[in-house]
Parts: structure tokens; sequence; C-alpha cells
């Protein structure tokens, strides 16, 4: 089993880095950028609040590939699929919706509580 988690996770781990490469790119060419490596004066209230966006998402993706990368040292550590919380065995679907999740359903739901 986990090899195919394995697998799940280096294929999410490669589509997640792609697009954060994208949002990268779409920043430093951005129109915040004159070229000659000096930053414009924002003066559209849009686009300052699309550079913010675009920085949000570029952090949150930075923050889902540490997240990735981190399940695939579980699965070395042969840690991988145990909750943090109970410290009992991840139900397989849940894994399989969130690969790099760290906690059971059981676990989540009283956090959420």
């Amino acid at each position: 089993d986990l090899t195919i988690f394995k697998a799940r996770i280096l294929e999410k781990l490669n589509i997640a880095r792609e697009e954060l490469s994208d949002l990268m790119s779409s920043l430093e060419s951005s129109s915040f950028n004159d070229g000659d490596g000096n930053f414009k004066t924002l003066e559209d209230g849009a686009a300052t609040l699309e550079k913010e966006s675009m920085n949000q998402l570029a952090a949150r993706q930075q923050k889902f590939i540490v997240q990735l990368e981190d399940a695939l040292t579980r699965i070395e550590n042969k840690t991988y699929g145990i909750c943090k919380v109970t410290g009992k065995l991840i139900q397989r679907e849940r894994l399989m919706a969130v690969p790099h999740t760290t906690m059971s359903m059981e676990a989540k739901l009283k956090q959420a509580s």
C-alpha cells in the first residue's frame, strides 16, 4: 500500500511544484516590474489585490509542498498513516483523499469541536 501512496504523493508534488513555478513566473512577469528590475508605483487597487492574492496562493502552495514532502519522509520512516493525535492507523479512504494528512477523522473532528 505504501507504494501506492508514495506514487500518489509524488504525482501531487510534481503538480504542486509546477503550479508554484507558474505562480512565481506570473508574479515576476506581471505589471509590477518595469523590466529594469524596478517596481512601478501601484496606482490600481485591483492590481494590488491581484498581487496579494497571487502571493497568498504561492504561500499556500509552498505549504502544501512541504506537507507532501513531510508525507514522503513519514513513508521512509515507516510512520506514514499513523495519526499524530490518537496513534491509531488513519483510514485508507482518508489517506487516498488527503495523502498528506497526519490526523485521523476522529482526531480531526475532535479538533474542530
